[in-house]
């Protein structure tokens, strides 16, 4: 069974031609639609239920990542063989739901729509720009061309569904990091989309990018710590290999160490960054 996830916050002016939409191109499946209202103050339940479809409301707000956790909590309870999840602001259309689930059915696991694969993607700069550094990252760190890594257009398995997820910020990364690393196979598909509005997640561009990066850092960190301890270790021996030429240099060609206080700092820069690759290799080990 199929079944169409739509995590909805005051979005009842959108909601119902999201609906319509959705309905129209699944005429042809079995599936159930269901939306997970996240605390709205507005009439969103309301509209959801007069559509016919399943709603399940969170108690209060609690933002898309714990949502998305109750989406497949939910799905997984209505014996969902394949599940998609779309937006309520309807800025993904529905026609391409179809082309998710048939990659599904054709053997993947997780299939993504790309907001990138078309090359007209009309989001600000800052957003392509995060964008490409995530797919650039994760596409190194998976061995997975990635073209969009934060889209919420996807079908996946139940399996997929099952993945234990504990950000609260990139959930939609984490499951695809996670796929990718229980072996899962995943695809892209090219989509368009609609422009609808400003993101509710950020104040400002800065701040999205702010945030990109960090949570790159953070992943890299976490997903590949031997790379990540690695490089900065050699980054701090290199920098002791450097400064201990110097001091070589002036000895060779004085007979003399000299500049003591050099000597010592040259000495815990690379012992440092021994550590910090020492400590690479163990949280390396701890992650396996």
């Amino acid at each position: 069974m199929i079944v169409i996830t739509i995590p909805a916050y005051n979005e009842e002016k959108t909601l119902p031609k999201v609906l319509d939409e959705i309905k129209g191109v699944m005429k042809n499946y079995y599936c159930k639609i269901l939306v997970i209202d996240d605390g709205s103050s507005d009439k969103t339940v309301e509209v959801a239920r007069k559509n016919g479809v399943i709603v399940v409301s969170n108690p209060r707000n609690l933002g898309l990542a714990l949502t998305f956790k109750k989406e497949m909590e939910e799905c997984l309870k209505l014996n969902a063989d394949v599940i998609v999840h779309t937006d309520a602001d309807g800025q993904y259309p529905a026609k391409y739901i179809p082309q998710l689930i048939k990659e599904v059915q054709n053997g993947y696991d997780l299939v993504l729509g790309s907001r990138f694969g078309k090359g007209d993607y009309s989001g600000s700069f800052m957003k392509r720009l995060g964008n490409i550094a995530f797919a650039k990252t994760f596409s190194n760190l998976l061995k997975v061309k990635i073209t969009d890594t934060t889209t919420g257009f996807r079908a996946f398995t139940k399996e997929v569904a099952k993945i234990n997820l504990i950000n609260k910020f990139t959930y939609t990364q984490e499951q695809l990091i996670k796929a990718s690393l229980q072996k899962f196979r995943i695809k892209e598909i090219p989509i368009t989309t609609r422009v609808t509005r400003d993101s509710r997640l950020f104040k400002s561009p800065w701040q999205y990018a702010f945030k990109a990066w960090i949570n790159i850092f953070r992943i890299y960190r976490d997903y590949n710590p031997l790379g990540f301890f690695g490089k900065i270790g050699i980054y701090f021996i290199l920098i002791g290999v450097i400064s201990g030429s110097y001091l070589l240099y002036n000895f060779l060609a004085y007979g003399r160490v000299g500049h003591i206080p050099l000597t010592i700092l040259t000495a815990l820069i690379f012992l440092m960054g021994i550590q910090i690759i020492l400590f690479g290799f163990l949280a390396d080990m701890n992650r396996n």
